[in-house]
């Protein structure tokens, strides 16, 4: 049997507003009434966002509400990908990518430095709640390690070095560049391109 509603759940204060309430709904139109479940995961996206960058117990009632589902289905998915926070972050969300081609060109030192300049471990956040630290596979800028992301940046082709002055301008509110730190253009080579030099008009 489909359930395709329940009774009311305890979701506090928490609600989406403005243009995340509107983009919700346009998301749940994309299926079929009895499959509303299908948007557990987008829907889980802007409760986080709207939450500060994680998702509390009411956050998470409240896309079980939305999406018909048992709120402990809810969790399930929340506590499976690394993208969901269950606890509040630092305004700054490290993640140091450790799959094999970033732990290869030194995602070890990437993760130390963070480590030794906030002094804060694996799973922190810094007394200022500036910062959180956590490690995750694959973020998919595989020809560009090492590589963090940002909040919802990329920043590839890091060196210890790199990453120490990002630090820096993150916490004194300077703008970043976002992407290759060293000057690639893409995933071209190290060097730039290499081939299609020339065109022809």
């Amino acid at each position: 049997m489909i359930v395709t509603s329940r009774p009311a759940l305890e979701t506090g204060n928490f609600q989406l507003t403005g243009e995340r309430r509107e983009l919700a709904d346009k998301i749940k139109l994309r299926y079929p009434e009895d499959r509303v479940a299908s948007a557990i995961i987008p829907l889980l996206d802007l409760a986080q966002r709207e939450n500060d960058g994680w998702l509390s117990k009411e956050a998470i009632d409240f896309v079980a509400q939305e999406t018909g589902s048992a709120s402990i289905r809810v969790y399930e998915v929340a506590s499976f990908y690394t993208m969901f926070n269950l606890k509040p972050v630092g305004k700054h969300f490290i993640q140091v990518c450790r799959t094999t081609p970033c732990w290869l060109r030194g995602s070890d030192e990437l993760t130390n430095k963070v480590k030794s300049k906030l002094g804060i471990e694996i799973g922190e956040t810094t007394e200022d709640g500036e910062f959180t630290l956590i490690e995750v596979e694959c973020l998919g800028a595989c020809c560009n390690a090492p590589m963090v992301q940002i909040n919802d940046d990329y920043f590839e082709d890091l060196t210890p070095e790199h990453l120490d002055k990002l630090l820096d301008d993150l916490k004194a509110g300077h703008d970043v560049s976002i992407g290759s730190q060293s000057g690639r253009i893409g995933s071209a080579p190290e060097g730039g391109p290499q081939t299609l030099l020339e065109t022809k008009g």
